[in-house]
């Protein structure tokens, strides 16, 4: 009973931090959620996962700087205002460089089956994106738990070429999320989550 009762602390009381103190984060703090990452449940125990660690300023300004031009170029061709997009993608290199660590978590389909037809091709590869998203969700409770703030950008899916050139990902290897890491310097309110009766069905799905 104490075992669930600290798990499900852990899970309610983790929060998407997005603000961290300048205070540098020791290498061993992120290895250690890094492992907790790799003990993550995978298709096949393929373990598709792969992390790029991002601590060196210049880097993470480059790909900061990369990845809002993108979005400012989708967002003006969406229709946003010009001064809503600059600011938006300001907004998101601060973001980025303030982080002490950037975390590029990546997908490979090296060690998934391989099928003839593109229905269960497709689906391997869906099952490589769970598992990496598996990985992460291991990687946040990590941080949680060792008093680290983290949270989960999904800005490489919409700039993947971006995010190859600039970490030199080799074209088979796909960027899935963007993970900050540091010491945390705000305590966000809980989100609402929905109730159970409104998302779990029984038997078969029901209005």
């Amino acid at each position: 009973m104490e075992k669930k009762s600290v798990i499900m602390e852990c899970l309610k009381r983790r929060r998407s931090v997005r603000k961290f103190k300048s205070k540098p984060l020791p290498l061993s703090l992120v290895l250690e959620v890094l492992e907790a990452a790799r003990w993550a449940p995978s298709a096949h125990n393929a373990q598709p996962w792969r992390f790029i660690v991002i601590r060196d300023k210049e880097v993470k300004e480059r790909l900061a700087r990369a990845m809002a031009k993108k979005w400012v170029e989708d967002m003006l061709r969406d229709g946003v205002p010009e001064e809503i997009a600059e600011k938006r993608a300001s907004e998101s290199i601060e973001r980025f460089m303030s982080a002490p660590v950037l975390i590029v978590a990546c997908l490979t389909m090296e060690d998934m089956d391989k099928y003839p037809d593109e229905v269960r091709q497709r689906a391997e590869y869906l099952m490589a994106v769970q598992s990496v998203a598996s990985a992460i969700q291991n990687l946040l409770l990590a941080a949680h738990a060792a008093g680290l703030g983290a949270c989960w950008y999904c800005a490489p899916l919409f700039c993947p070429e971006v995010v190859r050139e600039i970490l030199k990902i080799p074209p088979q290897v796909d960027p899935q999320a963007l993970i900050t890491l540091g010491f945390p310097d705000e305590e966000p309110e809980p989100p609402p989550r929905l109730p159970l009766n409104l998302i779990v069905h029984y038997e078969s799905w029901r209005e």
